[in-house]
């Protein structure tokens, strides 16, 4: 008896360290930045449907036009981003990057459908993985090379997930919830498909319609 309850005090004491030295949400590990900061929607801009070609001839007037219709529709409640499932459904960083690595937590609803763009590319995919029979995580817009995930490893509806996704040149790697989902895989060029992904651009938040949610979004910047 005396060296069970041993047992269960160390192990308490070490899920309580575990705990005090888990990092606040919305603060960077060593070597990252936070591409949202949790207070309001410093760096990241509104985006109409379209092409990055669309994006880039927007005029200023059009593009004020388009911060506002995304600071009506995403919001930061209580350290969280959250989109309403209304308006426009593009929120993009106002700096492109290269070679990255992020980070991003993200909750979805039941029948949920969503996605983040690598250097404005579609995409990697978000969804209810039990409404639609396939996990989160593949890269959806590819035709030649895999569009899906290995395998299925999202928490249930409501709950949330960890991205850990890596882009170098034209290929990515996905890891959902510690799992590996996408291995080196080129992402391909949805809106130029003779071309190969953009050497850079911006991280893009997409929803078709629905509430979602996104925290400690972490990106580091890979030298070329």
């Amino acid at each position: 008896m005396r060296t069970l309850l041993c047992v269960v005090t160390s192990c308490l004491f070490i899920a309580v360290v575990a705990g005090l030295a888990r990092a606040a949400d919305n603060t960077p590990p060593e070597g990252f930045v936070a591409l949202f900061n949790g207070k309001d929607l410093t760096g990241w801009k509104g985006r109409h449907v379209g092409n990055p070609k669309t994006r880039a001839k927007l005029s200023l007037k059009e593009q004020t036009k388009a911060d506002e219709a995304m600071r009506a529709h995403w919001k930061a409640v209580d350290g969280v981003l959250v989109f309403d499932g209304k308006g426009q459904s593009l929120c993009y960083t106002a700096k492109d990057y290269g070679d990255f690595e992020l980070y991003i937590d993200w909750k979805i609803g039941p029948k949920g459908d969503s996605g983040i763009y690598l250097r404005d590319c579609p995409q990697v995919q978000i969804w209810d993985a039990g409404q639609h029979g396939i996990g989160s995580g593949g890269l959806f817009g590819n035709q030649k090379n895999p569009s899906k995930p290995i395998k299925t490893v999202d928490k249930p509806a409501g709950q949330w997930n960890t991205f850990r996704i890596k882009m170098v040149g034209e290929r990515v790697t996905v890891k959902l919830n510690d799992q590996l989902v996408v291995d080196n895989v080129i992402l391909e060029n949805e809106w130029e498909p003779d071309k190969p992904a953009y050497s850079t651009g911006p991280i893009v938040l997409q929803n078709h319609g629905d509430t979602l949610w996104f925290k400690n979004i972490y990106l580091r910047e890979i030298p070329r």
